[in-house]
């Protein structure tokens, strides 16, 4: 399932192209040629790479918490849920999280530090862009963190992540080096395919957690299968 985050990437560049391919193509360094204008761009998206990477940590160790606790059976599908009522209902999360002071103060943290770097004129300060603008809030992110609590691993949550944000570099980067956007149509046509994506996503994750027995899809869990081999040895004594 770690690929399924590339995929979502790739789907749903289309939608951070709209919220992001302005800042993209404006970023200040390099003056629209020449070897700092490409590095540039390249550091952005690397910084935004980066940061959801990071993000695919917290949300893995999350995900790792509910498994100690003696949930692992239903993680996947906790995060499945998660998924869909993101896409139906993002408000019903995103508006009371972002009603928290503390929440609301990391933001306005991050959008003055954003400010500070964009205006700078050097390529470290796009490396900083990038790494800050992977924290802006975004719906789409969100639904690829649902779905990186889900990982078995902590190194597979963060792998998730980081091949989402390897999924929307190839739009996000040429948008950037060319200065034009999509043909309307087409970004109208991609983005309605997200919703339609995140729920197929969502839908596997669930039926990954019900244990069902299914090669790949939906096997059997791996602490059912030390059980029962305890009980067996047990039973031969």
């Amino acid at each position: 399932m770690v690929w399924a985050g590339l995929i979502m990437g790739l789907v749903g560049s289309f939608h951070c192209l709209g919220m992001c391919g302005p800042i993209a193509i404006s970023l200040p360094v390099g003056n629209g040629s020449g070897w700092k204008f490409v590095a540039g761009r390249v550091l952005y998206n690397s910084g935004r790479i980066i940061t959801y990477a990071g993000l695919g940590l917290i949300a893995g160790a999350f995900g790792q918490s509910l498994k100690l606790i003696g949930v692992q059976q239903i993680v996947s599908i906790v995060a499945g849920a998660l998924i869909l009522v993101l896409v139906v209902m993002p408000r019903v999360i995103a508006q009371p999280l972002g009603q928290l002071r503390f929440i609301q103060n990391f933001l306005t943290w991050v959008r003055r530090k954003f400010a500070y770097f964009y205006q700078q004129q050097n390529l470290l300060a796009m490396l900083a862009v990038g790494l800050l603008n992977g924290l802006l809030p975004c719906g789409f992110v969100y639904i690829a963190l649902a779905g990186a609590i889900a990982m078995k691993t902590l190194p597979l949550a963060m792998a998730y992540m980081a091949l989402f944000g390897l999924g929307t570099l190839p739009l996000m980067l040429a948008v950037s080096l060319s200065g034009k956007l999509i043909k309307p149509q087409t970004r109208f046509f991609f983005k309605k395919a997200v919703p339609y994506m995140a729920c197929i996503m969502a839908f596997l994750f669930i039926i990954r957690g019900l244990n069902l027995g299914i090669p790949y899809l939906s096997p059997k869990a791996q602490a059912e299968t030390t059980h029962k081999v305890t009980m067996a040895c047990c039973h031969k004594k």
